[in-house]
């Protein structure tokens, strides 16, 4: 039975999309099953994994919303062990059309629940809100990850992610942990750096990854290729952080 994890940070810009591309990626290199669920109306995680956005016929949208099957609207894609299940700017209007639904929390729980059996991980790149999207994601998810920027902002949101996640957990999803804070943008050069660090690991003892993100060039290159980092330059350090990050991601999550 596959593992479903929320990749989350309302705050926008913190390398959420990127670490949930990678991360996908590289997990499915190293022999695992895995499905890609993009719920951000951007689109970004599904572009990065060289889908085109604006051809497709069903996305999301449609699986959230209409009830499609999620099955139907899978894409394989060309990277090893990695399917996607993509997004477009259907979207946008989902949060409206949800208030009124039944079970509104429940649409896309329902929808994964038959094929989690499929995929040994099940990641879900969040748009960058607290919204009923995100609740979906939530109530969905064995786990959720939480990307988050070595500055002091990045702290300011974390006490309202929380907060978010202690009430799904007695409302919705009481089986719901924290899978693990990955710490993006990294320069450990900076002091301000190793204070949110600091800061971080007493927030959340034993949880944050020892393998950070660093700031890396080909990070930010890849997307427009339609590419995760490690087919675009193997040798990469942003390539090597996310190969790493996997190894560490896969021994923690057993």
């Amino acid at each position: 039975m596959g593992k479903i994890i929320a990749v989350v940070n309302q705050k926008g810009g913190v390398g959420k999309t990127t670490s949930a591309v990678n991360l996908a990626a590289a997990v499915g290199a190293k022999g695992k099953n895995v499905l890609l669920v993009d719920i951000d109306p951007q689109g970004n995680a599904t572009s990065g994994m060289g889908l085109n956005k604006r051809e497709l016929e069903k996305s999301s949208y449609d699986v959230i919303i209409n009830g499609t099957p999620a099955r139907e609207v899978i894409h394989k894609t060309e990277f090893e062990g990695v399917d996607v299940l993509p997004a477009n700017m259907n979207l946008a209007g989902a949060e409206l059309e949800l208030v009124d639904t039944n079970r509104r929390e429940s649409s896309l729980k329902t929808a994964l629940a038959l094929v989690k059996a499929e995929y040994d991980y099940i990641f879900m790149d969040c748009p960058p809100s607290l919204g009923l999207i995100t609740l979906n994601a939530l109530c969905a998810s064995d786990t959720v990850l939480v990307p988050i920027q070595c500055e002091y902002y990045a702290l300011e949101g974390l006490s309202q992610l929380m907060a978010t996640i202690r009430q799904v957990k007695r409302l919705y999803n009481p089986m719901i942990e924290i899978e693990g804070v990955l710490l993006t943008m990294y320069d450990g050069r900076l002091n301000l750096t190793n204070q949110v660090v600091e800061e971080l690991k007493r927030f959340f003892p034993k949880k944050v990854y020892s393998t950070p993100i660093p700031r890396n060039v080909k990070l930010s290159e890849a997307p427009s290729y339609g590419q995760p980092v490690m087919y675009y330059d193997k040798s990469s350090k942003g390539a090597q952080a996310y190969n790493d990050l996997a190894d560490e991601f896969i021994r923690k999550s057993v």
